[in-house]
């Protein structure tokens, strides 16, 4: 063999090639911020270094480390297989870092299985920059070299900032059509529906007012939808100088939005949006073109790269365009809120908005942010008080970091709402139980929309006059029967037990995590006595009611209420149902669908083309998801309304299957359910990095395409059809036999995979 020869082998074996270490981590996030070091003014990025900011506070934004140990995370390449072991060094200037050197924290080279892992140096001091870097060991000892270095903010965590966050960021856009409709006046499309302002730069020949008309949707080809309603539209006078001037358009404020349960306001380096998509300038006498005319869109730092899907499906296509670009559009004020008419973080809106979020763009702090809010400004639903325990699990799962649920640990056993249980064990809001304490215990509002307390919900709207071929009940909670004990809520209620015994034992409270068990053990045993129907398996609305609809068995199904035996037939029900319910409720039917293998009916849902569909939104002109399946079924809709945005999650974490089985994606799962797709591609971006899915099927074989990021492992579930019995995993038979259906794949590393089915 020769020197090139052997060297080479030496390097592909060792991974090292005269005594290089293995690559450097990359991606370093202080509390889960990647962009710490970065420099903007009133949202647009500037080159001028962090310590020059930050002496300049007024003028400059930057993000701000608010924990007093924050959390230090990274990515290793695939070629670490497992990290074993880490060192961290925080310094107060990068030269110490240069020389290996730390003065406020060197954690030595400490044994681990994954981060993120906290600061546990010297108390850090409020108004200072910090430094960091880390070097890692693989499964043989072998060292990395250092990362690069970061740097972040440290500001005393104050009321106001609870978590450690970003600033906005905003883009200059210009329009993609510009159409001279008259002498003066100019129609002017952006392409997307967007929240931010209209900047003018304009080349007058007189001194005279101009109007300026921005709207979200038209009443027909290059005319505005003058709305005075919840699609949005505006008209402004303008008086322009002869010559040529800048002009920004100030919005008039929404005063019944802003004084309405606790808006988020935005922040004054930004100043007011507004959404739109259109513009119309009239009566101006001058020169016009694309660059006079630029929208400055504002959003929370989003990564578009991070993820991406495509498949031979035309419709699912668009639909997924439109979902993940409206967690973008909607992040505008940097918390989940419910679009434009309020502007308020609701529970619901929240936790679809943060499956979806984390499924496009690996981002923690707007969730985190998002989270603690709805603790303190609950909301009137009762469903939506137990969706708390959701989102702090979800964070749980997705970050690997358990600071929120350890902060947050008492609030949330208040969330659980157990002063409403009765006898039977089951939670209800109409049995007298709502007393002012247990009210002012979880943080409601003295006056709420004029209500005093808690109401069940289902699902939203509750009631509506148009019912059409797609729809059979008013409302969106298919004819369901409101009783003193509701399916629905009393669903919720076992999920958030269940949920809460996981968080006590991950929070050290074991004793809590036992009885929370017991309880929903409980919960189990009741719900089938009261809820169950004998007869059928299927589940009753209420507890003295006959009805069934799709709410009462989706969210059981979802949930895990359903016994085993009635789960066909539950199933079939629900198929009877159709979408039967919002684009709030679509998002646990469809999770249900998936959970039980259901991937054909629930694809047939996904890329629906009826009225009640997500192609039905794109069809009405809207670019981001609307907040019901139509104006008709909701005639107050807006069309800015991430709640909407199902889909975006559904896809990535249910029909691709790809959801993390332990703590931070440690170790995760790949189940695609493909149902009639021929080609599919899907890239998500998690906490430890990368995954990347493809599928490619034929009548012959399926092929799959599996990226696996470093330090993480994957357990692989493919469907088994008798006609193609031999699985091949990176050209090697699979000994393993099917299980219940499937080929099941205990455990791959981290790296690229090839997996055939023929």
């Amino acid at each position: 063999m020769s020197k090139t020869l052997f060297f080479l082998f030496l390097f592909q074996v060792t991974g090292s090639l005269y005594g290089q270490s293995l690559p450097a981590p990359f991606r370093l996030r202080t509390d889960f911020l990647l962009h710490t070091s970065q420099v903007s003014k009133n949202g647009r990025a500037v080159d001028i270094p962090l310590p020059v900011a930050i002496q300049k506070k007024n003028a400059y934004q930057f993000a701000m480390i608010t924990s007093r140990q924050p959390v230090f995370s990274w990515q290793v390449k695939e070629r670490i297989v497992t990290e074993k072991a880490f060192r961290i060094l925080v310094a107060s200037s990068p030269g110490l870092l240069e020389k290996n050197q730390a003065d406020c924290w060197d954690s030595k080279k400490t044994g681990s299985t994954g981060n993120p892992i906290q600061y546990n140096g010297k108390p850090l001091r409020n108004d200072k920059i910090y430094y960091w870097k880390v070097q890692v060991w693989n499964e043989n000892n072998e060292p990395s070299s250092f990362s690069a270095i970061n740097s972040f903010y440290y500001k005393a965590k104050d009321s106001s900032q609870a978590f450690s966050h970003y600033p906005l960021t905003a883009d200059l856009q210009t329009p993609l059509e510009m159409i001279k409709k008259d002498p003066g006046s100019w129609f002017l499309d952006f392409g997307k529906d967007g929240f931010g302002q209209l900047q003018l730069h304009l080349d007058s020949e007189v001194t005279d007012s101009i109007w300026v008309e921005v709207a979200e949707a038209l009443v027909r080809p290059y005319e505005l939808m003058a709305s005075t309603g919840n699609i949005r539209y505006t008209k402004i006078g303008l008086l322009v100088e002869k010559g040529d001037h800048h002009y920004a358009i100030q919005w008039p404020p929404n005063e019944k939005r802003n004084r309405r349960n606790n808006p988020v306001l935005m922040p004054d380096y930004i100043g007011e949006v507004f959404p739109f998509r259109y513009v119309m300038i009239r009566n101006f006498k001058g020169k016009l073109d694309q660059q006079s005319v630029q929208r400055k869109m504002v959003f929370y730092p989003f990564e578009d790269s991070a993820s991406w899907f495509s498949s031979n499906d035309t419709v699912l296509n668009q639909v997924w365009d439109l979902c993940k670009y409206t967690e973008k559009a909607t992040s505008f004020s940097g918390y989940y809120v419910d679009g434009d008419r309020e502007r308020v973080p609701y529970e619901a809106d929240a936790l679809i908005n943060q499956l979806s979020h984390y499924a496009v763009d690996p981002e923690y702090s707007m969730a985190r942010r998002s989270m603690a809010f709805v603790i303190y400004y609950p909301t009137w639903p009762t469903e939506w008080s137990l969706q708390n325990i959701l989102l702090a699990w979800n964070d749980y799962m997705y970050t690997g970091e358990d600071s929120f649920l350890k902060e947050f640990y008492t609030e949330l056993q208040k969330k659980l709402l157990m002063p409403l249980a009765g006898e039977n064990g089951l939670i209800s809001t109409r049995t007298g139980k709502q007393t002012p304490d247990f009210l002012a215990s979880i943080h409601f509002p003295k006056s709420f929309d004029n209500k005093d307390a808690l109401r069940d919900n289902v699902d939203w709207p509750q009631k509506g006059d148009f019912i059409g071929k797609e729809k059979e009940f008013g409302g969106e909670t298919d004819g369901y029967v409101y009783q003193d004990y509701n399916a629905v809520v009393n669903a919720f209620y076992y999920r958030a037990l269940v949920l809460m015994a996981k968080i006590a034992s991950v929070t050290g409270h074991d004793n809590d995590a036992l009885w929370y068990t017991r309880k929903a053990d409980e919960v189990y045993t009741a719900f089938q006595q009261i809820f169950r129907d004998p007869q059928t398996g299927l589940i009753r609305d209420g507890d003295s009611s006959s009805h069934t609809s799709l709410h009462a068995n989706m969210f059981a199904l979802v949930f895990g209420l359903v016994r085993e035996k009635d789960i066909p037939t539950v199933i079939a029900y629900i198929k009877t149902r159709k979408m039967a319910c919002s684009v709030y409720g679509a998002q646990f039917l469809l999770e249900a669908l998936y959970d039980n293998q259901e991937g054909s009916y629930a694809l047939s849902l996904l890329n629906s083309t009826g009225q009640r569909s997500w192609y039905n939104m794109i069809r009405s002109g809207s670019s981001i998801t609307m907040e019901a399946w139509d104006k008709l079924y909701k005639p107050n809709l807006d069309w800015n309304h991430a709640w909407g945005a199902a889909p975006a999650n559904i896809i990535v974490r249910k029909m691709m299957g790809i959801e993390p089985l332990t703590p931070g994606f440690n170790t995760f799962r790949v189940k695609p359910q493909l149902g009639e797709l021929k080609e599919v591609s899907v890239k998500t971006t998690t906490i430890k990095g990368e995954i990347i899915v493809s599928c490619k099927r034929t009548e012959k074989e399926e092929s799959y395409s599996l990226f696996i990021p470093g330090n993480t492992r994957a357990k692989v579930i493919l469907q088994y059809h008798p006609e193609r019995p031999t699985l091949y995993i990176d050209n090697i038979p699979f000994t393993g036999q099917p299980e219940n259906g499937f080929f099941v794949v205990p455990e791959l590393a981290a790296g690229h995979h090839k997996l055939i089915i023929r």
